[in-house]
Parts: C-alpha cells; sequence; structure tokens
C-alpha cells in the first residue's frame, strides 16, 4: 500500500517528508536558539560568524540532523513548521502571527471545503493557514489593495505550497468595490477600516456565517464592534486578544520566561442573522458616559424606529 503520509502535490498541505530536496526551505538552529531559515541551492553556501555550512550536506540526507560548521559548530537542521514559516517569510506587509492564526482558524471556525473571503493578503502568512484549512475542496478568495503586497503573498503562499494552490484566488483591488461572492461562510478582515466593509461582507455571508476581524488599535477595535451592532443583523460581536508567555523549566527552577508575546491585535467575531432578522439586543445596560456626548460612531436604532434613528457611521478619515 502506498504510503498516505507525503502526497504534496495532490494533498497541498506544504509538509513533505522523505530526504531534503533543492529547493526546500530548511530552519537552522544554533545552541542559543537563534534560527536561520535557508532555501537549499546545490553548490551554496551558508555563512555564519562560524564558518559555512554547504547545502550540499544537507541535500538529499535525511530531515531533523545536526550538522557542524566550518568553525565546528554545532546547528539543528529541521524542515519548518508553518509556523516557523509564516515568521520568516520575505514581508511586504507585516504578517500575522501564529498567535493569532490559530484564534482565527479555530474560533471563526475555518473548516476543510469552507468558502472564505480574506482582506487583505498582506504577505500571506494567514492565508497559507486558512488554505490549509479549506483543503483542496474548499475556496479562499484574497482581496489585496496593493499589487505589491499582492505579489510578495502569492510567491510566499506558492513557495509554502511548492506549487499555485488549486483552492487560492488573489484579487487585487478593493474588497468593498470586487467582492462579488454569495453563500460565503467565513470572512476574515486585517484592514485598517474594516467597518467600511461591513454592509458588502453581510450581502455575501451566508446565514449563520462568521465575520471576523483584526485589527490593531483600540480606536479600530470600538468602531468595528460599533458598526456590526449598528447594523442589526449580527449577532452580538466578541471582542479578545491573546498574549503567550513561555516557561523556562530546567530541574527546580521553573519560572515565566523573561519574554511574552504580549499585544498584537484584537480579534472580533460575530455570526450572520438570516437575511432581515434582527439580533436580540443586550440586556445589560452600558457603563455610564460609554454613548455620551463624547462619542460620536455610530448607534443602534432604538426599538420601534427605523434606520434613521442611528447617526451616521464616520468613514476612516474622520476617524480619531
Amino acid at each position: 500500500m502506498a504510503d498516505l503520509r507525503d502526497f504534496p502535490d495532490q494533498a497541498y498541505s506544504g509538509v513533505h517528508h522523505g530526504p531534503l530536496q533543492e529547493g526546500e526551505w530548511i530552519t537552522l538552529q544554533d545552541s542559543k536558539g537563534r534560527r536561520h531559515s535557508v532555501k537549499l541551492e546545490r553548490g551554496k553556501i551558508f555563512h555564519t560568524t562560524k564558518g559555512g555550512i554547504a547545502h550540499d550536506d544537507l541535500i538529499d540526507g535525511p530531515d531533523a540532523v545536526t550538522i557542524r560548521s566550518k568553525g565546528n559548530v554545532e546547528y539543528l537542521a529541521l524542515r519548518p513548521l508553518m509556523a516557523d514559516y509564516s515568521v520568516s517569510m520575505p514581508r511586504g506587509a507585516a504578517v500575522i502571527y501564529p498567535k493569532d492564526t490559530a484564534q482565527i482558524v479555530t474560533m471563526a471556525d475555518i473548516f476543510p471545503g469552507a468558502k472564505v473571503v480574506e482582506a487583505g493578503a498582506g504577505s500571506g502568512a494567514l492565508t497559507t493557514a486558512l488554505l490549509r484549512a479549506v483543503g483542496i475542496h474548499g475556496q479562499v478568495i484574497s482581496f489585496e489593495r496593493r499589487e505589491d503586497f499582492a505579489e510578495v503573498a502569492r510567491k510566499n503562499v506558492t513557495g509554502f505550497f511548492g506549487a499555485e494552490h488549486p483552492a487560492w484566488r488573489l484579487e487585487v483591488g478593493d474588497l468593498v468595490e470586487k467582492l462579488n461572492e454569495q453563500d460565503v461562510d467565513r470572512v476574515v478582515l486585517d484592514m485598517l477600516a474594516p467597518w467600511e466593509c461591513v454592509d458588502v461582507v453581510a450581502e455575501a455571508l451566508s446565514p449563520g456565517g462568521v465575520f471576523c476581524a483584526y485589527v490593531a488599535t483600540t480606536t479600530q477595535l470600538s468602531r468595528v464592534v460599533e458598526t456590526l451592532r449598528a447594523h442589526g443583523e449580527f449577532t452580538e460581536p466578541r471582542a479578545w486578544e491573546s498574549l503567550v508567555r513561555d516557561w523556562h523549566v530546567e530541574g527546580l527552577a521553573v519560572r515565566p520566561g523573561h519574554r511574552m508575546q504580549g499585544h498584537t491585535a484584537f480579534l472580533v467575531t460575530a455570526r450572520r442573522m438570516a437575511h432581515g432578522v434582527q439580533a436580540p439586543r443586550k440586556k445589560r445596560r452600558p457603563a455610564p458616559g460609554a454613548y455620551g456626548d463624547d462619542y460620536a460612531g455610530p448607534r443602534r436604532a432604538e426599538p420601534g424606529t427605523g434606520a434613521s434613528a442611528e447617526q451616521p457611521v464616520q468613514t476612516s478619515g474622520d476617524m480619531p
């Protein structure tokens, strides 16, 4: 029976087994934990302060080995995991880090066969995770306004999977202007003003579909949450951030590590209600002053009134 673990061309998993091949990326790590991403090419030498490492000494050899530089310093050589690849890939825009990627894939419930819309594509880090999650029978449609960023994303995603992924379509342009999809299962927005896309996204999402936004600042967080509430046909938004802290474990010396992955961004999720169906309103009263004279953002219409009861939603240019 064939070994089903390794069919990269068919499965498009980005995972490979067997001997290391020319053109593959590997990670070299020294005894202090410092990592270097290296693309294997015959005849090339990776130079370190402790001497060079010949690519030919790794090509056609096994994964997960140690190799010594010409200066007799030992390095660990491994094929990178997707998390390793995403933080070391060439960048146009900043990448979404693995701790947030994992939250998006899980909390937005990205599943095999899903139809997912993403904006913007950035450098392609999140795109690789979305494509692996939906598989070859799903669909990821990525929008990126900047053509130079789109080209970086295309190279990184293709480099990870080893070929053009059959489930991926990359569109250069504004999602608000170009999105004409229907029956979308999930929408993930990594952009400066995701609230500007809420109406368009609401038309594309299937009932029960998930809206997910990735925003860096509290001002953006407030605007996207309140816009979802003002729309009326999304469930109450949930907002959170994740913090990751390593631990030092050595005998009886067990303590938090000195470094921590702190704030990177906030995540917001909400479910699309059936078209024309209003979500139940929050019963808990907001804090005093939450919507006082200083608040100038969107507001939900009061019960029994029309849309005119809402304040106009500010554009990104009006954002404080």
